[in-house]
């Protein structure tokens, strides 16, 4: 049975990278956008019920991240299919102040 698994793990192997790397780098001149769907399904995050003033652009929603002592805000606009369209860093000291 292991004998048999073995010979088949290569060819499955390459299949799964080929199927996952396809759609992901189809055109490898053309950067990929990143839309809320794929931010939502692949990094943790939580939802912002205001954008902090200085990312608040149009008509946009925010999403929040923490690493390395920082909150980084995502901003989406609410057009379309949600592209992300601004970006921001804080200290996670100054908590206080961006959420005034």
């Amino acid at each position: 049975m292991k004998d048999r698994l073995m010979r088949y793990l290569p060819p499955l192997a390459a299949l799964i990278l080929g199927i996952t790397t396809t759609g992901a780098f189809a055109d490898n001149d053309a950067p990929l956008a990143l839309n809320y769907a794929a931010f939502e399904a692949a990094v943790p995050h939580i939802d912002l019920e205001i954008c902090p003033p200085s990312v608040t652009v149009g008509e946009v929603f925010c999403r929040a991240t923490m690493a390395h002592d920082q909150i980084h805000v995502f901003v989406f606009s609410q057009a379309g299919e949600s592209p992300l369209v601004g970006f921001a860093s804080f200290d996670a000291e100054a908590l206080t102040t961006l959420l005034n």
